[in-house]
């Protein structure tokens, strides 16, 4: 006979703790989704717990002693001290929990393999891994296997041989649980925004989360040996929107309860249809404009372009402005950018560029018609998605904060992040 447990499960659909998306791709990686290298990453209730959790701590081991405990066939965690001295804690087995790791390696325990994200590149993926900044183990996800499925995440991922080593210039300490933290050499940031993926989400502030799951404020730099102050009344839960940086690439986790709220790749598709039913004209080549579908590429003469200043939307054309203005009146124009052309309509100036739709479902907010534009790349989503991703700060690598487009990464502009259509 079957356990309770194993009955829920047989009759049922698998439970859905959340989903992980790669910030960056719209939709699917550049070269295909495989395995388990892809953009999107569902998180389902494992047939059966591998969590782990906390157990004995050896608190003076030799190398040799702490090299004989890691070599166990169980999880552990070292810390070393000095050469003469690690700090090993070894996990024990958690039936309650089902544990996912993520990171650059494609060894198995990885369950969601991440390269790094190049801005606006849609070209050949991971092409950029010798350089990565990602760590090989970069972090673990532990949810609850009962209601209500709570999903946390802790710094550093257990490898091969089920162990995760951090080396005497990693920043470590001793907690007052007689428990050993630390932080990996390039950090992991989170972000949970107030009100979670909502119409009212507004960023929050970026903090870094220990092995331990303990929460602390930023580094004066991303590798410093120094922690910053731990924040006590934050957790290291993930509630829906929560932004995931591993230094190179940033994930959003998108809660089951919130993406049942999101509009579907159906839904999107239904609205690019009603925008082209509209037939939009240019009004210099007199045209119909027309966004393609994602199996079909779009036509030259009937893809959207749009002035980014005034927001006029037109086709591809050569008109630059009234008396053919030189191309060297044109650089001796103060402020004037590479790119930039006069709208017909209203004689703004304005970078010119193809407008894309943005086919990620989970990056919307709500399911409202595509009216808006990011600046400077053009891809289209609906305003309150727009406005909440215009005003986020998202990590660049190790080099500071910046907003960015979420279909493409590349850094918005300084001055208008958007364009109403």
């Amino acid at each position: 006979m079957l356990a309770p447990e194993q009955e829920l499960l047989s009759s049922s659909k698998p439970i859905k703790y959340g989903e992980l998306i790669v910030l960056g791709y719209n939709g699917s990686l550049p070269n295909g989704d495989r395995g388990r290298r892809r953009s999107r990453f569902a998180l389902f209730k494992r047939p059966k717990a591998n969590g782990v959790k906390p157990s004995t701590v050896h608190s003076t081991c030799s190398p040799q002693t702490a090299k004989a405990i890691s070599n166990k066939n169980q999880h552990s965690v070292s810390y070393t001290l000095s050469r003469a001295q690690t700090v090993v804690v070894e996990y024990a087995h958690d039936s309650t929990t089902d544990m996912f790791q993520i990171g650059r390696s494609t060894e198995s325990p990885i369950d969601f393999v991440v390269m790094d994200t190049v801005p606006g590149c849609h070209g050949k993926s991971g092409t950029l891994s010798s350089q990565s900044t990602i760590s090989r183990f970069a972090c673990r996800i532990v949810c609850q296997r009962a209601p209500p499925y709570t999903a946390r995440i802790y710094a550093a991922g257990f490898d091969s041989s089920k162990s995760i080593f951090l080396g005497e210039k990693a920043a470590k300490w001793w907690c007052a649980d007689s428990q050993m933290d630390g932080l990996t050499t390039n950090g992991l940031l989170v972000m949970r925004p107030p009100h979670g993926f909502t119409c009212e989400s507004k960023p929050g502030s970026w903090r870094e989360i220990s092995v331990c799951g303990n929460v602390f404020t930023l580094r004066e730099t991303r590798s410093a040996q120094t922690p910053g102050k731990l924040v006590e009344n934050e957790c290291h839960e993930l509630v829906d929107g929560t932004l995931i940086d591993l230094c190179g690439a940033t994930l959003l986790w998108r809660s089951a309860e919130g993406l049942l709220r999101t509009p579907t790749p159906k839904h999107l598709e239904v609205l690019r249809r009603e925008l082209n039913a509209a037939r939009p004209q240019c009004p210099v080549g007199l045209h119909t404009l027309a966004f393609p579908s994602l199996e079909r590429s779009s036509s030259p003469d009937h893809q959207p372009w749009a002035y980014l200043t005034c927001g006029h939307v037109h086709g591809q054309h050569g008109w630059r402005g009234s008396a053919e203005e030189d191309e060297s009146q044109s650089r001796e124009e103060p402020g004037l950018e590479q790119g930039e052309r006069e709208c017909p309509l209203c004689r703004t100036r304005g970078l010119y560029v193809p407008l894309k739709l943005g086919r990620e479902s989970g990056f919307y907010l709500d399911a409202a018609p595509p009216t808006h534009a990011f600046s400077p790349c053009g891809h289209v989503c609906s305003e309150r998605t727009a406005a909440f991703w215009s005003r986020l700060l998202l990590p660049h690598g190790a080099h500071g904060l910046c907003p960015a487009c979420p279909f493409c990464m590349r850094p918005l502009a300084r001055h208008r992040k958007s364009v109403r259509l």
